[in-house]
């Protein structure tokens, strides 16, 4: 499909049912290159992100039957720490397997994202990680190659709470010798699922979740079955999608604990958002009863960046004058 045609001016009413976190199983994939065993995901959304994901994994030979929503991986035989080039730029979060290869076989070669790009690397953290667990790590040619004879475990704080340091980290670490203190995570949703997933398949976990998480290494993982959550961002999006058009949705199969910033946030502005299920909520607006707001986006629990662009939209069509604040940048609306 090359082209939509949207005809608008009509509120949205109905009910939408969310997929699967898109950021929680892309991590939870690479994840599963530290297991011996298989491990079956489900509740994957069917992205080409995640097809691309799949196929970095085959690549490294590893097992993948990928059906419906489902995938059974097998990397019991990884047969290669080494990922194309073409692949890995082409989607960033497959460097995730950096770690996790590493771990299981003791050296990995993963292309940088953005290659040989001269300036700051966006994945300084995650390397000053692996290199705090005794990684010896060099950048040659837009390529990371890693090595280690045997992990150990260390205290690791982060200059910032990155998802996709903190992530790297803790699969590196499921696996290394001894204790590692992570400090300064990042505390996502999709950090905990990622934290449960390992925990399923043996590893020791602590604190996922909060400013600090406790990894105590194993010397082996097995399998599991694990369910993704629910993709935060996609609930979001319909629900100020709702407000935009003055509609009445029912939004199923979601996580309300996750949306806590925009749902307090849409009920500043005066939409009605309710709880009608532990995983279903409702949205109704009257468009001439909503107010201008100042939104500030921050790391979570905070109101998400990802989010900024839909609200953003939403606080066009609402009179008045509406503040973003983008960490560091600032953005006016007046109407």
């Amino acid at each position: 499909m090359d082209r939509l045609l949207i005809e608008g001016g009509e509120p949205l009413v109905g009910t939408i049912p969310i997929s699967g976190a898109k950021n929680a199983a892309l991590a939870i994939l690479a994840g599963s290159l530290l297991a011996t065993e298989e491990c079956l995901i489900s509740n994957v959304p069917r992205l080409l992100d995640v097809q691309v994901m799949l196929e970095v994994l085959a690549t490294l030979g590893v097992k993948v039957q990928d059906s419906a929503g489902s995938v059974v991986i097998d990397a019991a035989n990884l047969t290669d720490y080494s990922t194309p080039y073409q692949l890995v730029t082409k989607m960033r979060a497959a460097f995730f397997v950096l770690g996790p290869v590493l771990a299981r076989a003791g050296q990995a070669r993963i292309p940088l994202p953005g290659g040989c790009a001269i300036g700051s690397r966006p994945v300084d953290l995650h390397l000053k990680g692996l290199r705090s667990l005794g990684a010896r790590v060099a950048i040659e040619h837009g390529f990371v190659e890693a090595a280690a004879d045997q992990l150990v475990g260390a205290p690791i704080y982060l200059d910032y709470p990155s998802v996709g340091a903190t992530e790297t980290i803790m699969m590196a670490a499921a696996l290394a010798e001894g204790t590692t203190t992570l400090d300064n995570c990042a505390q996502e949703p999709e950090i905990v699922d990622l934290a449960n997933f390992l925990i399923k398949l043996g590893a020791k976990i602590q604190g996922a979740g909060t400013e600090q998480i406790v990894i105590e290494g194993v010397a082996k993982l097995g399998g599991c079955a694990h369910k993704c959550i629910p993709d935060r961002v996609e609930a979001g999006t319909y629900l100020i999608a709702g407000a935009m058009t003055g509609g009445d949705l029912l939004i199923t199969g979601m996580r309300p604990d996750h949306m806590t910033s925009l749902v307090s946030k849409l009920q500043e502005i005066g939409v009605s958002v309710s709880l009608a299920d532990e995983d279903v909520m409702t949205v109704r607006a009257d468009k001439p009863l909503l107010r201008p707001v100042d939104v500030r986006t921050m790391p979570y629990p905070a109101f998400p960046t990802d989010l900024q662009a839909q609200v953003m939209a939403l606080l066009s069509l609402i009179p008045g004058t509406s503040v973003i604040t983008e960490r560091f940048s600032r953005i006016v609306f007046c109407m």
